[in-house]
């Protein structure tokens, strides 16, 4: 079992799908054979609604002429906590607290969750 490669075939299909253990209701990120606390092992894969709130971020600055990049952990609605990063948005105006939604690029041939504002 190797819930990493679920993971990633399911962004591949355009799908943000997160694990829920079916015995708690919890929602678990990142993807892992056993719900953390319980052990319980019976995690099934659900769709996520692909919405959160930002808990923080920061700039990175790129090696030019690369532009900034950022680093941003959102709380999904679901729970879980998960790093990522924001498009679509002007670094100065960020705060915690913004609500955002999911969406899938690709990157370097690979697809990549991202959040933008919602």
């Amino acid at each position: 079992m190797r819930p990493d490669h679920d993971w990633h075939a399911f962004l591949a299909e355009g799908r943000f799908m997160i694990q829920r253990s079916r015995s708690s209701g919890r929602h678990v990120f990142p993807p892992r054979v056993a719900e953390p606390g319980t052990g319980a092992r019976d995690l099934e894969w659900v769709e996520a609604r692909g919405t959160g709130t930002l808990y923080a971020f920061t700039s990175v600055p790129g090696k030019p002429p690369a532009p900034p990049g950022n680093v941003a952990l959102v709380d999904l609605d679901e729970g879980p906590r998960l790093m990522t990063r924001l498009e679509g948005v002007d670094h100065e105006r960020v705060r915690p607290g913004l609500r955002v939604r999911a969406r899938i690029v690709e990157q370097g041939g690979a697809p990549l969750l991202v959040f933008e504002p919602a």
